[in-house]
């Protein structure tokens, strides 16, 4: 069974930071690729950052500068380091992961999680 579980979500002002985390089990987690979404009330879900199983990356233009993607094969996690936070950037965070990168980047990912919220404040 695939689990995905986001951590490090919160409330942060405005040029703020926060640290998402999200541990993945039930799959080989070096062969998958992962990827952070948001979605924020009435808006469409959109890719935030994703991260191939070879390293490539792929930020959305309106975090590029501020927020990182990373994983760590050993502890089966991905990160996304968020800086100057602004209040357009609150939303419900998701996890995602899938064997295909082209299927992460489309947001066609098998695997989700929860979500977590992030809440930036002027």
């Amino acid at each position: 069974q695939v689990q995905l579980v986001e951590s490090g979500g919160g409330l942060v002002q405005a040029g703020g930071s926060l640290r998402l985390s999200c541990a993945a089990s039930g799959i080989i987690f070096r062969l998958n690729s992962m990827g952070w979404y948001r979605q924020a009330p009435g808006k469409q879900r959109e890719l935030v950052a994703a991260i191939s199983s070879g390293g490539t990356t792929k930020y959305a233009d309106s975090v590029k500068g501020r927020f990182t993607i990373s994983r760590d094969v050993a502890k089966n996690t991905v990160a996304l380091q968020m800086n100057s936070l602004k209040p357009e950037d609150t939303a419900v965070y998701y996890c995602a992961t899938d064997r295909m990168y082209r299927d992460v980047l489309d947001g066609q990912a098998e695997y989700w999680g929860q979500g977590t919220q992030v809440t930036v404040s002027s």
